[in-house]
């Protein structure tokens, strides 16, 4: 609490004023609302429609698409424009790149020790991208931009922009290369040693020990579950952030949804966070030999 009179009321005038946009949004919001529709929730994402047609997508893009280019065009500039003019005192941008790389790289040499320069590269795009594009669907116009389109006879909003991991399909493919790239690290460091985990064969045949191919078959079905898993958690999670975001933009004018943004910003921090970090296990995993698996 401040120690001054004026501080204090200060404090106490900004509560005043949160709490009445509040409760005045609530009020407004039902007053407006009261005979209005609830917006239209899609679990996939929206068609736009093209005048023109694009290969394999013929005459409608989905709206995450564009959200999803934005975000690598916002990743690729900063990278080019941060570290085109390398200088022995950064400037400020410079610097802002370095200490984020840096931070991170610090955060990844923690867990991964001295393989972290194979892992860092992939880790870190995985992180950003996920991390850019959920907090890039919460800007202005992302879900409330967009034109008018007719489904089933009610006139449904259809925006431009959709944050790119409220797609399915982006998860996945996320999660396809997280997956893929863990057979590769494996392959890499242990040759073909790495497929002894599908087998686990120890000295014996196959045929001497059935059980092998069983125990072969579930780990070779928990790499597709891996994809699942991956998908559907960082899916599921931002999908629901934001049904929560319009359901409270229709329920409360003003600041009321606020308090909600800013979890959705923890939400999108978190998320990133677990998808880099599950796939860091699971390459350092790859990378031990199946035999000094079962020796510890």
């Amino acid at each position: 609490m401040p120690k001054t009179t004026a501080g204090r009321l200060g404090c106490v005038g900004l509560i005043v004023v949160m709490l009445g946009g509040c409760v005045g949004g609530l009020l407004l919001g039902g007053i407006v609302n009261e005979n209005a529709e609830m917006p239209a929730i899609s679990l996939a994402a929206e068609k736009l429609q093209l005048p023109f047609e694009l290969p394999l997508l013929g005459h409608g893009l989905p709206n995450t698409f564009p959200a999803t280019w934005l975000t690598m065009l916002i990743l690729i500039v900063l990278a080019v424009v941060g570290t085109r003019k390398m200088e022995m005192v950064p400037g400020r941008l410079q610097n802002f790149v370095e200490t984020l790389v840096e931070t991170f790289y610090g955060f990844i040499e923690g867990v991964a020790g001295d393989k972290t320069r194979m892992f860092f590269p992939l880790i870190a795009t995985f992180f950003f991208f996920i991390l850019v594009a959920n907090w890039m669907g919460l800007l202005p116009g992302f879900g409330s931009i967009g034109v008018w389109e007719e489904h089933h006879g009610h006139a449904v909003l259809v925006p431009f922009l959709r944050a790119a991991n409220a797609d399915l399909n982006t998860t996945i493919a996320l999660a396809i290369v997280s997956v893929a790239a863990t057979q590769y690290f494996g392959l890499r460091t242990q040759g073909l040693k790495y497929l002894r985990k599908f087998f686990t064969v120890r000295g014996k045949a196959i045929y001497e020990r059935p059980i092998n191919l069983f125990v072969g078959a579930l780990e070779l079905i928990s790499e597709f579950i891996k994809i699942v898993s991956f998908s559907f958690r960082l899916f599921g999670n931002i999908f629901a952030g934001e049904v929560l975001l319009i359901v409270m933009a229709f329920l409360a004018a003003f600041i009321a949804s606020l308090p909600f943004m800013g979890l959705e910003l923890f939400v999108g921090l978190v998320q990133a966070l677990i998808f880099s970090m599950l796939s860091l296990v699971f390459f350092m995993m790859a990378t031990v030999s199946h035999d000094e698996h079962g020796g510890h």
